[in-house]
């Protein structure tokens, strides 16, 4: 059991298996949040993001993500249950991740909860943060990088250096930016 602070109320995490439980609140206004990490991506939003990251993703790079005849809910599954690691953020001031796979989860050691709720500047430690704005700088000139590398660091402090990362930008149907996401299969622990 660990106790988290997130803003006034205090959640506390069971782990059993892939499922995460959290008593927010305080008193009267407690209630349980379950969080069941094996179907996160069976919600609409986790199938319509991924459309959109794929969508995305070919758009700037002219590569799908996998060959066959999916649907979009398949492909949801398939990039959650990927063994790559995808993640992305969205559009605000100080942009806050908004989808990460298993994969994702596992690496940076953080329930979906936790993760949707991170600004994505924290992934990097402070020295690494400017190196960081450059390299979404770039990507929101060009589009997208395909060989970034860099040093991230997982939310118990475990640094990793990321190498040949795919960072793009999202854009809705209608061609509105509406995030960034990046795509890697490659980490070593420091």
């Amino acid at each position: 059991m660990v106790d988290l602070p997130f803003g006034q109320a205090c959640f506390t995490l069971w782990r059993a298996h892939s499922t995460v439980i959290a008593l927010v609140g305080h008193g009267l206004h407690d209630r349980i949040v379950t969080e069941d990490i094996a179907h996160i991506w069976k919600t609409g939003f986790v199938i319509r993001h991924t459309a959109c990251l794929l969508r995305s993703l070919k758009q700037w790079t002219d590569h799908d993500l996998f060959t066959g005849i999916f649907t979009e809910r398949e492909f949801a599954q398939k990039v959650f249950e990927a063994p790559f690691v995808l993640v992305s953020h969205g559009t605000e001031d100080d942009p806050v991740l908004n989808y990460g796979n298993r994969a994702a989860l596992e690496l940076w050691e953080m329930s979906w909860m936790e993760l949707t709720n991170t600004p994505s500047r924290l992934t990097a430690e402070a020295p690494n943060r400017q190196e960081r704005a450059r390299l979404l700088a770039a990507v929101t000139e060009r589009g997208f990088i395909d060989d970034y590398s860099g040093v991230r660091i997982s939310k118990i402090g475990r640094r990793f250096r990321i190498e040949r990362a795919t960072v793009w930008n999202l854009t809705t149907e209608q061609g509105q930016p509406c995030g960034q996401a990046a795509m890697f299969d490659r980490w070593n622990f420091l």
